[in-house]
């Protein structure tokens, strides 16, 4: 089975990496879209993933009747131990008059509370994996050009049971799995090969005479650097989780200036000494901020409200309608920045930019007095950002 061009060499990884069940989702649409109109399954499927990689993905099955085309892709996760990997994804396609409409099916989850990245009531198909739908439809249908539009359901059979072992009955997410990914590729999470990830391209930067490092737990943190911090993300350390790790590695390393940009999600657990920010080894959230938030001011009823949110971002539209956002900030900001100087020695400038994607607040929440100072190091042309 070909699993994607250049699979060895993304994020110079040695374990092999896998694809989303977003990248299912949208291949099994595509060779759906093109046998409902050729009357032909393809064999493979050619796809482009947001972070430019093309995958190459075999067409497990595909079934045409009662003018529905029926294909599947099975997962394939790579060296990650993923719950998902081998579930079969497939996604069921019949023409509409107009648009591209993504709903899901067995197995896939429905959205219960406010908070997440779909609204209350949607499928649990985020944006990424569902404009990735869309494209894979369209691609297909400008090929045999065909105008009009599509009604896709995603189907993930056994989903339910599965979904049982993940966190998603907790976060609200009922019925079923999500259909995720932000990138279209699974990297593996094995701590240690992340570990030596980490590391080796720390050790990169530190040889290349480097003594300023950019680190980010993930994807969000990347693009939030680029794309409205202004920053050079070319030598910027993804270090997933691994935050306490990153940081003692960095100083072993001999960097002397060290920004962390972070989702909120990630950062209110170093509100709480945790290095390791893995849902596994503890949550402490919503508890977190309902700390802060006491010492802010804020009432027993925001309190209780805090506690009851699924994620983060639901957490601080909580908090802005009991106008104690930004003094809850203010309070988390102080045990961020102890966190962080209790990991360096002194002598070492340490630093923070904490941020949300929702788009009511999307933005920066908190920083370190420093970050701007910081920042410079990565030619950023946004510093007034932060001010």
């Amino acid at each position: 089975m070909k699993a994607m061009e250049g699979i060895n060499t993304i994020a110079q990884k040695r374990l092999r990496s896998g694809f989303t069940t977003g990248s299912c989702a949208a291949a099994a649409a595509q060779a759906a879209v093109q046998l409902l109109l050729s009357g032909n399954r393809p064999d493979w499927v050619h796809l482009l993933t947001p972070k430019g990689t093309k995958l190459t993905l075999k067409v497990a099955s595909g079934v045409l009747e009662n003018d529905q085309a029926v294909c599947a892709i099975r997962k394939d996760s790579g060296d990650d131990p993923d719950i998902t990997n081998g579930v079969l994804v497939y996604a069921h396609v019949s023409k509409a008059i107009a648009g591209i409409h993504i709903d899901g099916g067995e197995g896939v989850g429905r959205v219960t509370k406010p908070g997440l990245n779909q609204p209350v009531g949607e499928a649990a198909i985020n944006s990424v994996p569902r404009q990735m739908i869309q494209d894979a439809c369209q691609k297909a249908a400008d090929e045999h050009g065909y105008q009009g539009g599509f009604c896709v359901i995603i189907s993930i059979p056994g989903g339910e049971a599965l979904a049982l072992k993940t966190f998603n009955p907790r976060l609200g997410i009922e019925g079923g799995l999500s259909v995720i990914g932000t990138t279209g590729i699974v990297e593996p999470m094995s701590n240690a090969a992340l570990v030596e990830t980490i590391r080796l391209e720390l050790n990169v930067l530190a040889s290349s005479g480097e003594k300023a490092v950019l680190l980010s737990p993930g994807n969000y943190g990347e693009a939030f650097s680029r794309d409205v911090l202004g920053l050079d993300i070319t030598k910027q350390v993804l270090c997933s989780n691994l935050i306490g790790i990153a940081l003692e590695d960095a100083v072993e390393k001999g960097f002397q200036q060290i920004l962390l940009v972070g989702h909120i999600g990630k950062l209110v657990k170093l509100g709480i000494g945790m290095a390791n920010t893995h849902s596994c080894f503890g949550d402490g959230r919503l508890e977190t901020l309902a700390a802060c938030a006491i010492q802010a001011g804020a009432a027993l009823p925001v309190l209780q409200a805090l506690l009851e949110c699924a994620t983060t971002d639901a957490a601080l539209h909580v908090l802005y309608k009991a106008n104690c956002l930004k003094e809850t900030m203010d309070v988390l900001k102080p045990r961020i920045d102890d966190f962080l100087m209790r990991m360096v020695p002194e002598g070492v400038d340490v630093g923070f930019v904490c941020f949300t994607t929702d788009p009511t607040f999307k933005g920066v929440l908190m920083a370190s007095d420093n970050a701007i100072q910081l920042m410079t190091h990565w030619g950023t042309k946004e510093a007034g950002f932060l001010g």
